[in-house]
Parts: C-alpha cells; structure tokens; sequence
C-alpha cells in the first residue's frame, strides 16, 4: 500500500486558503474564529467526499471512522486544523490530512482492520483560549469553571466565540471518553526544528514529548538619573536580567540534560527612558525538557540564580509560574512499531524526542501514543516559510499507513 500524495497535496493547498491573508501570506485560522469554522465545515465535506460518514462532539473536535471488524478499543489518528496568527500551511493540517488519506487507502485496499480506526481534528490545539481544548476535552479534563471562564489574549471568552457559532460550551464536558474503548493514538507533524532538515533524514520517530514549564519574573531596582547616579551606587534591574541570561547555558550545562532547552523570549525594561537607569524590569522565561526530574531541578537552580543576582545587585525578585506541563512518554510498543515500519520501507529516520506540545501530549496521560515527524524546511514554523518537501511527506504519510495497518490489523 502507498498514498496517494496527488490527493495530499490536493488537500494541503485548499486548505490553505481558507484564512490566507494577501498582504503577509500566512493563514489566520484561529480556533473558533469565522475561518476556522470555514476550515471544519471543509473538512467535513472532504470526509463525505472520501465515503465516510462525519461526526461532530461537544468540544467540535471533527471525527471519521473506518469501522472495524471486530469491537476492540479503537485506534484514534488525527491532529489539527487551527493555527496560530500569521501560520504556515503545515502545522496541524499535514496530520489531519495524512490521517483522512489513510483512511482512504486502507478502504481501497479493502484491508481487514480487526479495530476501527478513528480520524480525529481537534479544536484549539494552539491555544488561542489557554490550553488543548479539543484533546482536553476528550480526555477529560476540562471542567465547567474552565468552560465559564476561558478567554484569549484580548478577554474574548471561549464561551461566546463557540455560542456565536452555534455550539452549546457546556457540551464539551460530555466529550469525554472512557480510555477502555481506545488502544491508541497517533500523530504525522511537521517537526517544527532543523534536526531533521540539518542530518538529511525523512522521519523522525518520537520517543518523547517535552514538558515544560514558564514563569513570569520581575527584578525591582531603583529608576534613577542616568547621569547623575555613580555606576557603584546604582541598582539596575537591567543588569540583573543581563546577569541571569549569562547564567541559563552554565545551569542548563550542570542542572539539564541534552534534551533541556531554556528561553528568555519576552523582557520590558521599565521606566524605558533613554536617561532613565531601569528600576523594574519584567521577563518571561520558558524552560523543558522530556524528564520531570530534570525540570524540577531546573526550577531550583534558575530560582538560586536569581536569588544570587538579587543579593548581588541590590534587587527583589519574584515570579509567578504560569503554566506546568508534565513531559510524556510515548507507548513503547506504539514506537517500535512505527519504527519496524520505517524500516521496512527503507527510510532514514531519527529517534527524537518533541520540543513542542501537541496533542499527543494530552492523549499521551490516558492512552499510549506515538509520534511521526517529517522535516521542516530550515527548521521554521509559525511563518508563512514554514514548509516540508513533498517527497518527506509522502514518506511520513506512508510510515503513518502502515503503522496504521499494523496497530488495527491485529486485537492482541
């Protein structure tokens, strides 16, 4: 069996134009905004064209089904269709696709799955409303507080964007399924990072998915004249952050692990005048890795670090964590058979880890998962550049078939 990579890119390209913006190119599909809709009632239309009835549960998370022969727990494949502000065509988009691709070859080579095989798109996996919501709600985790009071960035409430569309919220609760009924998950993702792309290798096979952890810091000095203030007598929250910055690869190098990865991606230095020494400066700092242990460890140390600095320049310091993201491991059996597949169709893979959440991650807490990443151009994504050459896809799509074949072929 082999996909049919016309029809995959078919797929990509129309997709890719529901939310495109003329001026800078990228595609604005945020979850539960107008184009978003426009992009499920799409994929919907793509599932009956392909044979296959749709579903639809509370969290609008758009199912299909390739019935088996037999009730065993089902194997589930999918990914998402939403994406983050000014995206890439890929993201999300190439699992959901590949998955509906799958389903339609295993039909025409009328293969005997003994377990349904279930094509998922989940809603919000970008997290325009402050988490997974589609996988979340599957799963489980989402409650009626959550429901009430879930807002994006500029206080729209999840709430209203999902009534607005027709959808009752409260709904979702009853998306919850019971982990019996499913054996599985599986997910076909771009990387999103240059490993792949810099060793010249078409797979990836996840073995883990990076936690994570981000808190936002504050260092509170003394604004004071730039001038007039002797450099010895100054308590510059700016320097502090200098300080700390120098120290996250010596705390990464003897606290982390090669998996460990650390980020200061958003500072503002206050007063923020030209003459005006910075008596406050606020910073976020993202830290992972795929060990629990690990980040644990790396909490004590940045939060010494920072102590230390404090002391040293004369600064307070606080910081509040704003999200904690436990890591995953994916099923072993699940990755050694996407792995056996891989081999068998003679393709140079990777065993890596993810540094990126995804929905897997959330699956990966009830049911075993497993992970399939094809390069990305460069290592870009979340950019109109964002990009992955056909020849890698069709090769992903094809470890992604036959591991599919392989987990629902079988119910021992």
């Amino acid at each position: 069996m082999r996909v049919n990579l016309e029809r995959i890119k078919a797929d990509i390209l129309e997709l890719s134009q529901i939310g495109r913006n003329a001026e800078d190119h990228g595609i604005y599909r945020m979850a539960f905004t107008d184009a978003d809709i426009e992009g499920k009632r799409w994929l919907i239309d793509r599932i009956q064209a392909a044979g296959f009835d749709h579903s639809l549960d509370g969290a609008a998370n758009v199912s299909a089904e390739l019935t088996g022969k037999t009730d065993a727990p089902k194997v589930l494949v999918g990914s998402h269709i939403d994406t983050v502000p000014c995206a890439g065509a890929l993201d999300g988009t190439l699992g959901v696709v590949a998955g509906l691709e799958c389903l339609r070859c295993l039909r025409e080579a009328e293969f005997e799955n003994q377990r349904s095989i279930e094509l998922i798109a989940f809603s919000d996996e970008e997290g325009r409303f402050g988490g997974m919501f589609g996988s979340q709600s599957l799963c489980g985790q989402i409650n009626p507080e959550m429901i009430a009071t879930m807002t994006d960035m500029n206080g729209v409430p999840l709430h209203d964007e999902m009534s607005r569309h027709g959808y009752d919220p409260v709904a979702a609760l009853d998306a919850a399924r019971d982990p019996e009924t499913l054996h599985c998950y599986l997910e076909m993702h771009i990387e999103q990072g240059p490993v792949l792309d810099c060793l010249h290798k078409s797979v990836g096979v996840v073995d883990q998915i990076t936690g994570l952890f981000t808190w936002s810091v504050r260092l509170k000095g003394e604004a004071n004249h730039a001038g007039t203030t002797p450099m010895d007598m100054r308590h510059d929250a700016f320097m502090g952050l200098a300080d700390f910055a120098h120290e996250v690869p010596r705390i990464l190098e003897e606290n982390g692990s090669d998996r460990s990865r650390a980020t200061i991606g958003k500072a503002q230095i206050l007063p923020g005048a030209t003459n005006t020494v910075p008596g406050l400066v606020e910073f976020a700092l993202d830290v992972r890795d795929t060990s629990m242990e690990v980040l644990d460890e790396l909490a004590d140390a940045f939060r010494k670090a920072l102590s230390a600095i404090a002391r040293r320049r004369s600064l307070m310091f606080e910081f509040e964590q704003k999200s904690l993201i436990s890591p995953v491991t994916c099923g072993e059996s699940v990755v050694e058979t996407i792995r056996k597949q891989t081999e068998r169709l003679e393709l140079d893979y990777e065993i890596m880890p993810s540094g990126a959440a995804h929905d897997a991650q959330i699956m990966g807490r009830m049911i075993p998962v497993g992970m399939i990443f094809v390069p990305s151009k460069s290592g870009q994504s979340h950019s109109p550049a964002e990009w992955t050459a056909w020849q890698d896809i069709e090769a992903g799509a094809n470890v992604l078939l036959h591991s599919l074949a392989e987990l629902s072929g079988t119910t021992d």
